[in-house]
């Protein structure tokens, strides 16, 4: 088998090239490790939580010990199925702030500061909110926000406006700072993975190629990559490719990939008697994630989705949207949100809300006290710094993660800032008819030593790893790809993931992940990129003196 192109992982950005390389006239393979995304556990929204903790569907990877946070074992989902992590995950549309982007360019990545990648999520974007300049309407990726009918969700807005923070109609248009309603990867009431937006009509077209199997490796000969190594069962074959090989396996698995090819640090590599084709330090290093913990609040009045946490309940709800794609269903239920600032001298925000009407953990498990909602809140910058290795030569082999969460002291003073500033928020006469008491981190918490306490046994990943692979100037040893997403040191070999984010942009990474596949097939194409736009974000203009 071979094709013009061969991408590894129909995730988030191999989908969107797929896409846009298919529509140039190429053949295009794309090798997947996971299966269908038929059926509603990923296709209706509200099931969000059952995806991601099922191994048919994820990779079951999981951290090393993190010494900070008492030595606890993270788990890190990333999708194993058609969609890769858009299947899996919550639905959650944010861009990240224009300053992400501009601090991309100013770190090496010439090309991809906020005026050169709006066009890109103009391009992509099927916006559901109307017309804006900073926004797309034609875009294969539907974006759309909930009906917020629970009152809950204009009270937590209101609050926010009442402790002094401002309200955006767009978090992803001119301005991100306040509080608003949230979007989703949402349209006519399913998940709008990047597999239903991208990868299933590129293949309608007939030249774009799905291959379910496990890549071993990246076939290199005379430093050129020919093409990739794959195991169907039993069998390993070979899937050539004509121009270019292109890793989109995600911030965990392309990183591994690379280094089983003989791409990454050369003495880690001779450990596990891999042949050293080019010495790239940066294979690995720079691993960053969002980490969260939840704030939850016991609810005066019944109006929480806890009173369909039963079987009768969430048959009916999965009954319903079976039938017609409505209620409750059809929603993630993060439907309002914030980005704020930690204190005065940040110049945007650096930290998030994901507010939801219901008190219950990712992983399914509900609340004890009942009827209950809750804040997922947490840094966006954080500055540590972890990585990823080989556990061994054996593609099979899960990659040994070490996150390296809170080793910095900026990252526990920006936490209790989480805490304290949300406290104040949940205050608020807007939430007064609802809040009845904090469940959790509780009145017991209060001094620095009992916050950090409670951060320390439960903070969680927000499972957006990325920056593994990161892109910078060729001159640059600890880049490893170009701004034109090329491995450096191998001809005819791309890598374009959030692997490449120099650093993490603001909030969840289904987008810029997205971005970075559509932005890459231009550069794989060698066409001219979008002309850049220069739309300059809304900032608060007295941000050096006012933490609001």
């Amino acid at each position: 088998m071979e094709a013009d192109y061969v991408i590894v992982g129909a995730g988030s950005a191999g989908c969107a090239m797929a896409y846009r390389l298919g529509e140039a006239g190429a053949s295009v393979i794309v090798i997947e490790h996971g299966g269908t995304d038929a059926g509603p556990f990923i296709q209706m929204p509200a099931a969000l939580s059952y995806p991601m903790n099922m191994l048919i569907y994820d990779w079951g990877m999981s951290s090393e010990p993190e010494p900070h946070l008492g030595n606890r074992r993270l788990v890190t989902p990333r999708g194993k199925v058609i969609g890769g992590s858009s299947s899996i995950n919550g639905m959650v549309y944010v861009r990240g702030h224009a300053r992400d982007f501009d601090h991309w360019a100013d770190a090496g990545a010439q090309g991809w500061a906020y005026a050169d990648v709006l066009p890109y999520f103009r391009r992509m974007e099927h916006w559901h909110g109307g017309t804006s300049p900073y926004r797309g309407g034609d875009g294969p990726l539907h974006i759309s926000r909930g009906p917020r009918e629970n009152p809950l969700f204009g009270a937590f807005i209101e609050a926010g406006k009442q402790a002094g923070y401002a309200v955006t109609d767009d978090y992803n248009g001119a301005r991100q700072e306040g509080f608003g309603p949230m979007e989703a990867t949402i349209y006519k009431g399913q998940r709008w993975s990047a597999a239903n937006a991208y990868l299933k009509p590129a293949m309608k077209r007939g030249n774009v190629t799905l291959v379910r199997g496990l890549a071993l490796r990246v076939v290199i000969e005379e430093g050129r990559a020919r093409g990739v190594e794959m195991e169907r069962g039993k069998a390993r074959s070979v899937i050539a490719a004509k121009r270019e090989v292109i890793l989109a396996a995600s911030s965990l698995n392309s990183p591994k990939l690379l280094m089983l090819s003989g791409i990454g640090p050369a003495a880690h590599l001779a450990e596990h008697g891999i042949e050293v084709i080019a010495d790239r330090p940066g294979v690995g290093a720079n691993l960053q994630d969002h980490l969260e913990i939840y704030m939850q609040f016991a609810s005066k009045q019944p109006i929480t989705l806890y009173k369909y946490w039963n079987l009768f309940g969430k048959a009916l709800i999965g009954a319903q949207w079976l039938l017609t794609g409505k209620g409750l269903g059809a929603s993630n239920q993060f439907e309002a949100c914030g980005f704020i600032r930690s204190k005065k001298g940040v110049e945007y925000p650096d930290i998030q809300y994901h507010f939801l009407p219901i008190a219950v953990r990712y992983d399914g498990k509900a609340s004890a006290e009942g009827h209950g909602f809750q804040a997922h809140v947490g840094p966006m910058r954080s500055t540590s710094r972890g990585s990823v290795r080989l556990r061994s030569a054996d593609p099979r082999d899960n990659p040994v993660i070490r996150f390296n969460y809170m080793s910095q002291a900026q990252d526990w003073e920006e936490f209790r800032a989480c805490i304290r500033l949300t406290r104040e928020i949940f205050g608020q006469p807007a939430m007064h008819p609802f809040v009845k008491h904090e469940i959790q981190p509780g009145p017991g918490a209060q001094s620095d030593a009992e916050i950090d306490a409670f951060i320390r046994e439960h903070a969680e990943s927000a499972y957006h790893p990325c920056g593994t692979a990161r892109m910078g100037r060729r001159d640059d040893p600890m880049a490893v790809v170009d701004p034109e997403c090329r491995v450096i040191g191998v001809e005819g070999l791309r890598l374009a993931d959030s692997s490449i984010f120099p650093r993490i942009t603001n909030g969840n990474l289904n987008g810029p992940s997205i971005m970075v596949g559509e932005k890459a097939a231009d550069h794989i194409l060698g066409r001219a990129a979008l002309a850049p736009m220069n739309l300059a974000p809304e900032m608060s203009e007295d941000w050096a003196d006012q933490q609001r």
